[in-house]
């Protein structure tokens, strides 16, 4: 199944695909500032240093940008998820939650745009996929990753990662909600949550 992309027309030149960069960096830096209510195509052109109509030949709206750059996060995301199970001597499911944890929390804090976009639910419950809602994107691209590096079966990680994800979704709202940089002990908790109810699932 081909990823939705939000794209008039996918930059072909390396110049072309700078300026897109560009545009959902300047986007990323107003919605910190301004949030999504506030931002616009005409102040994202002009934080990104070009014409209006330059954005317009790649996005249709507003919207269209803060999906490629929630896209772009997510991309991110999991490629950093990856990175970690890389360098660390994982042998067991157990050993994927803390790093999935951590990453989250590493772009929360310190990510652009990240603390008040998160995987697009402020803008639109199925933002990153018209098909189905954004956290069972998300538990779908980690159920796809977990199988692959600690050789389960996908069928039996779909429903509990589903699951998995809206409790920490949950929680991980909680603990932002306490502390810009995410109450430690409420992250603490997340942690324990989500490793108690998989251990239940797919065993210790």
């Amino acid at each position: 199944m081909s990823t939705p992309t939000p794209l008039r027309r996918k930059p072909v030149q390396q110049r072309s695909a700078q300026r897109v960069e560009r545009m959902l960096d300047a986007c990323a830096e107003l919605i910190d500032q301004v949030g999504f209510d506030g931002v616009t195509t005409t102040l994202i052109a002009e934080r990104a240093g070009v014409a209006v109509g330059s954005l317009y030949q790649f996005f249709p709206d507003k919207r269209a940008v803060v999906q490629a750059l929630t896209l772009r996060n997510l991309d991110r995301f999991l490629a950093a998820v990856g990175e970690r199970f890389s360098a660390i001597e994982a042998r067991h499911w157990w050993d994927a939650v803390e790093p999935v944890f951590d990453v989250y929390v590493a772009m929360h804090r310190s990510v652009p745009g990240f603390s008040r976009l998160h995987f697009g639910d402020v803008v639109d419950h199925r933002l990153l996929d018209d098909r189905m809602d954004n956290n069972a994107v998300i538990a779908n691209r980690l159920a796809q990753l977990i199988a692959e590096r600690f050789d389960l079966p996908l069928t039996n990680l779909r429903l509990p990662l589903a699951v998995a994800v809206e409790a920490a979704d949950g929680v991980l709202n909680l603990a932002f909600r306490r502390s810009p940089a995410g109450d430690p002990a409420v992250l603490t908790e997340a942690k324990n949550l989500v490793r108690g109810y998989l251990a239940g699932c797919l065993g210790e």
